[in-house]
């Protein structure tokens, strides 16, 4: 039982970090900063207590790049004379990121006695999967909904109170979808090779794949990134195995075409039966329905990205430096200053963003910063090489869509220590605890 409730605390503290909002009783710092800065203090307490502190080299590139970043936001801010400053602190909010994961694993260590790359994985997929759970009982359930919005504050919507969309608790809109995304590639690698443990489970990583397919794509329809590469992993899986060959890859596909047996019949009732769960379904596939319905894929939210955001640079300047802006400057005469509304060009495309805010030097720094970031991961754990290169894949492709990234994710694992048999610390626990 003490077990379960510390099992219970672990995947709470997951969700505070991986899913940050703001309580309506303390607005201004959400749960991730809170957790920053008790990361702060526990690891200056741990490098007090040691007097043989080193420095990481990986861990100083990464930052080294992050500061890179910041400094080409100060450049194309000073050169243009812009106060768009949405990238200046961006190494503040890598540190911020890295000291919430720290705590973050140092509870899971506390916990189960040491920190994996599979734990972490399970942990993220535990969170995902009740976030959905949670977002859908709000949806059908208005008392819910009305309880944990009122314990939500702050105004961002990728946090919570989403208008018009299905949320969970910090968790809403492209940003979820990406992180659903992430976790998503995971299952798929820890269904075919995961070790014992995870396969004497599996029948519950495969409804978490489903959970999170199904409810993941109603929150947000970026989800299908991550759906996209993971049955694209499988099927390459399978092709080059063949039968026989691997025994948890197999195991793991007879235990998802049972489940698909089972679920299918289950939501066609609910889609020809429940109208709310009509709409929903409807929207979060809304591209495979038009495929069916009418020959070819199309979704409102595509028409718009592809029709009306696809605007380039008209000059040489801008696409070396950009021009400062992440958002549209707009002045008010009975205010002095400026205030940004709206995404500059009208486009929310990430890579469009990235490259008008601080051009192809931004963008190539961006880049190489998240290169390094995955290759440090995989370098630490060899083993895991391919979900790591598929999360960096989940976050370029998603840079398609919208600007934001998975740094959440690598740096849980930039922040644990090496797998059982190794002694050596990685970057980041090297340099908070030693």
């Amino acid at each position: 039982m003490l077990k379960v409730v510390l099992s219970a605390l672990v995947t709470v503290i997951t969700s505070f970090y991986f899913f940050p909002f703001e309580f309506a009783f303390l607005p201004g710092i959400n749960t991730k900063m809170a957790m920053a800065g008790l990361g702060l203090v526990v690891a200056g307490a741990s490098i007090a207590g040691r007097r043989n502190a080193e420095v990481n080299m990986d861990f100083v590139v990464i930052l080294l790049l992050a500061v890179g970043i910041s400094v080409a936001s100060l450049l194309t801010i000073a050169w243009n004379g812009t106060n768009d400053k949405s990238f200046i602190s961006y190494y503040i909010s890598v540190l911020v990121w890295l000291s919430a994961a720290y705590v973050v694993c140092r509870v899971i260590g506390l916990v189960h006695g040491k920190v994996t790359v599979e734990l972490v994985c399970g942990y993220l997929i535990l969170v995902c999967s009740v976030q959905c759970i949670i977002a859908l009982a709000m949806d059908y359930y208005s008392p819910l909904r009305l309880a944990v919005d009122s314990m939500l504050g702050g105004t961002e919507a990728y946090m919570g109170k989403a208008e018009g969309r299905m949320y969970g608790i910090g968790c809403a809109l492209d940003v979820a979808g990406l992180k659903f995304s992430s976790v998503l590639v995971m299952i798929a690698w820890m269904c075919v090779h995961g070790s014992e443990q995870v396969q004497k489970y599996i029948v519950l990583y495969v409804l978490a794949f489903i959970i999170i397919t199904i409810v993941g794509n109603m929150i947000s329809r970026t989800t299908t990134v991550g759906d996209v590469l993971a049955i694209g992993y499988w099927i390459i899986c399978a092709l080059r195995n063949g039968k026989g060959k691997d025994a948890c890859q197999w195991n793991f596909l007879r235990v998802f075409g049972m489940a698909a047996v089972i679920c299918t019949p289950v939501i066609a009732v609910l889609y020809n039966t429940n109208h709310a769960f009509y709409s929903d379904i409807r929207f979060a596939f809304e591209g495979f329905f038009s495929l069916f319905e009418t020959g070819r894929w199309q979704t409102t939210s595509n028409d718009i990205l592809f029709n009306h955001m696809i605007v380039f640079p008209d000059n040489v300047r801008t696409w070396v430096i950009g021009d400062g802006y992440a958002a549209n400057p707009e002045y008010d005469k009975y205010y002095i200053g400026e205030s940004y509304h709206g995404f500059y060009k009208g486009t929310d495309i990430g890579y469009l963003r990235y490259i008008f805010y601080f051009g192809l030097v931004g963008l190539g720094l961006f880049i190489t910063y998240f290169c390094k970031v995955a290759g440090v991961c995989m370098k630490r754990f060899p083993a895991y090489r391919m979900v790591f290169l598929m999360v960096l894949a989940v976050n370029f492709i998603g840079w398609v869509k919208v600007s934001t990234d998975l740094f959440v994710v690598f740096a849980l694992f930039l922040c644990i220590p090496y797998e059982d048999g190794n002694e050596n610390s990685g970057p980041v626990e090297k340099e908070m605890e030693q």
